[in-house]
């Protein structure tokens, strides 16, 4: 039989009413829990006084030392790197050539002078009658190539312009130390011939390559570059130079002028000789500046003046700038005399000046204007120079060249660096080969 929905509805409250007296039945078996016991009150929050707070930094503070200490103290114990040289020494970078190079550097020559023809004239009169020989610029170099001889470059230094025809005139009527040097056409051949199967650089980069005034100069840059030699001092840039093992150095060249690279400005020396160090792998500068005569032997840290007026710049300072920047060689002309030469941390060599090396010209010759020098240096695989010579050379007249058996110039170059660079003065022995001044 159907239910009808209400009495369903009865029974479901009867059922949902049992349900809570059986577990209200069951809860009242079970004793009720312990009340919690009530939290504890926070303790009062104490703010440090500024005592404390300085006590606590000092705490510290002596914590951090005792630290920095210790690791000091590890830092010591560990294997020591040999720390980086000041300016005043060796900054080389490590560099890598597929051989060994080797240069030779000489110092002044000059080749006659056709801008004072009177002096031309007795001057070439004297060399048929007195030494049996003319006075073309090959003859007069001819006795320069076996000192070169072992070169894979060689660097000159081209004191005069080159050419022929009318030029202005450098010098006033009434000038007493005014000078005018301008070598026949065929000395640019000449110069190339000095060492016919390695490369030849001239240094343009003096107060000479320009006394035919600028024109003059051009011509001069562009006689020797069709003889086939590198032209270096002509401006800022390296010239590039090929090695025998198919390497590229680069050549810069400076004197204290405007008109040149110059020299006395030692920020602009060290960012061209820097950025020539960015593209090649080794760099030489040669720098043209200091006083000159016989009493201008001695090389110092300061501006060097000629006439009393004439600023010829700080050597000591063009060398740093140099060699921070980059350059492994360093070659000095300028003063007419020898002068002393520096190794710093068998690294960067520094010849302060060559001397007088070929002068064909109104130049005075004597002891010690007659003696000059050529440099040899071997440029090893890492960009550094390994070894190097002098090989001392003397002119018994204007242009009259020989090599000097007495090794006067090594001799002069020698004392003198023991007087002006202690420390770092390279010696000399007596065949004239180079050590630092730290090896016996």
């Amino acid at each position: 039989m159907r239910l009808s929905p209400v009495p369903r509805v009865i029974r479901a409250v009867h059922v949902l009413v049992g349900v809570t007296l059986v577990t209200a039945a069951a809860c009242a078996t079970t004793p009720p829990p312990a009340p919690a016991p009530a939290p504890a009150p926070a303790p009062p929050v104490r703010v440090p006084t500024e005592d404390e707070r300085a006590a606590a930094a000092a705490r510290a503070d002596s914590a951090r030392a005792r630290l920095d200490s210790a690791r000091l103290a590890a830092a010591a114990r560990a294997p020591r790197v040999r720390a980086r040289p000041s300016a005043r020494n060796d900054t080389l970078p490590v560099r890598a050539l597929r051989a060994p190079v080797r240069v030779c550097a000489g110092g002044d020559v000059t080749l006659g002078t056709n801008l004072d023809t009177a002096w031309a004239r007795r001057a070439a009169k004297r060399m048929r009658t007195e030494y049996f020989r003319d006075d073309a610029p090959a003859t007069l170099l001819a006795p320069l190539r076996p000192l070169v001889s072992s070169g894979d470059i060689v660097l000159l230094n081209v004191e005069s312009a080159i050419g022929a025809g009318r030029a202005p005139s450098k010098c006033g009527r009434r000038s007493t130390n005014c000078y005018a040097f301008r070598s026949p056409p065929s000395s640019a051949a000449a110069l190339r011939a000095v060492a016919p199967t390695r490369t030849v650089v001239g240094n343009v980069a003096n107060n000479h390559a320009r006394d035919a005034g600028a024109l003059g100069h051009d011509s001069t840059v562009a006689a020797l570059t069709r003889a086939g030699v590198y032209v270096t001092g002509a401006d800022t840039l390296a010239t590039p130079v090929p090695t025998p093992a198919g390497d590229t150095i680069g050549v810069l060249g400076f004197h204290t002028s405007d008109e040149t690279p110059d020299a006395r400005d030692t920020a602009a020396v060290y960012r061209h000789v820097a950025r020539a160090a960015e593209r090649y792998p080794v760099v030489i500068a040669t720098m043209h500046l200091g006083a000159e005569g016989r009493d201008a032997q001695r090389t110092t840290d300061a501006t060097e003046m000629f006439l009393g007026t004439i600023d010829r710049g700080n050597p000591v300072a063009f060398a740093d700038a140099a060699v921070r920047g980059g350059a492994s060689l360093v070659v000095g002309h300028g003063p007419h005399v020898m002068r002393a030469m520096e190794w710093r941390d068998r690294g960067a060599l520094i010849a302060y000046s060559l001397g007088n090396l070929l002068t064909y010209g109104p130049f005075t010759l004597k002891e010690p204007l007659n003696r000059g020098a050529v440099l040899c240096a071997t440029i090893d695989a890492s960009g550094r120079v390994a070894s190097a010579n002098v090989e001392s050379t003397v002119q018994s007249a204007p242009g009259v060249l020989g090599p000097d058996q007495s090794a006067r110039a090594a001799v002069i170059a020698d004392s003198l660096a023991r007087l002006d660079f202690p420390a770092t003065g390279a010696r000399l022995g007596p065949g004239g080969e180079l050590r630092p001044r730290g090896e016996p």
